[in-house]
């Protein structure tokens, strides 16, 4: 026998055997947050036609392109706030430069619908595919309402995530004067419209958050009166844009 071999000690196994547990439940969450929908399908189309959206139908396109996409499509769903702190102008703004960044693992919601206005906006008007940027953002102005997109992806998020994305899902078509009953005014005005963008994300974020913190809290999943009034959140927001847009009926 070698006497030179030297073992090591049983409390270095142990302790590299918690991080290998850790950094695989940590993979695990991810991968499940960033392949949660946020709002299913018929939410998001219900959303689109509350506002009088001409093309609804595109509205829950952005979930179909994760299937393929991955994260490059996945973490401009999500802000995993894992500072838990409340959400301002400054930082919205400051995740636009990690639109469609498959690098960026905390997740960029605020900033994708900047990113996909943007991205609109300097996109060729004839390009027949310039409208789907349009798509995207709707989308994501839907996903912002959503708690468990907004607080951090901690066993009670991943645990209750995908039962509340379906709160109201199978009525939510049959009552879209619910949605229109918590929507609000919201003014986009054509030379600061980022500014009053981010200034109503943040605003939304934040509202969306404290929402799931109480969630957790009190250990449940929303009521559909609150998705209701979550939905109604997205769609005053998703009018405003799509107003300064000129994409309502006159």
């Amino acid at each position: 026998m070698n006497r030179n071999i030297c073992m090591e000690p049983q409390h270095l196994i142990d302790v590299k055997k918690k991080m290998v547990n850790i950094l695989l439940t940590s993979v695990i969450a991810l991968f499940l947050y960033s392949s949660a929908y946020g709002w299913y399908d018929k939410t998001h189309v219900a959303v689109a036609q509350a506002v009088g959206y001409k093309r609804w139908y595109n509205a829950a396109g952005a979930d179909i392109a994760k299937l393929k996409a991955g994260s490059v499509e996945g973490y401009n769903h999500f802000y995993n706030n894992l500072e838990d702190r409340d959400v301002t102008p400054e930082l919205v703004l400051s995740q636009v430069k990690n639109y469609n960044n498959p690098r960026d693992k905390k997740g960029h919601l605020y900033g994708a619908i900047v990113g996909s206005l943007r991205a609109y906006k300097t996109s060729t008007r004839d390009f027949k595919y310039a409208e789907h940027h349009i798509a995207y953002c709707v989308h994501y102005v839907e996903d912002l309402s959503q708690p468990f997109h907004n607080i951090p992806n901690d066993e009670f998020n991943i645990h209750r995530h995908n039962e509340n994305d379906g709160t109201v899902n199978e009525e939510v078509l049959e009552n879209l004067g619910k949605i229109k009953a918590n929507m609000h005014a919201i003014v986009l005005k054509p030379d600061t419209v980022e500014q009053d963008l981010a200034r109503e994300i943040a605003r939304m974020a934040n509202e969306a958050r404290h929402l799931g913190l109480r969630l957790k809290k009190e250990n449940r999943d929303m009521t559909k009166e609150e998705a209701y009034r979550q939905l109604g959140q997205s769609a005053s927001l998703l009018q405003a844009i799509l107003k300064y847009l000129e994409k309502l009926p006159k």
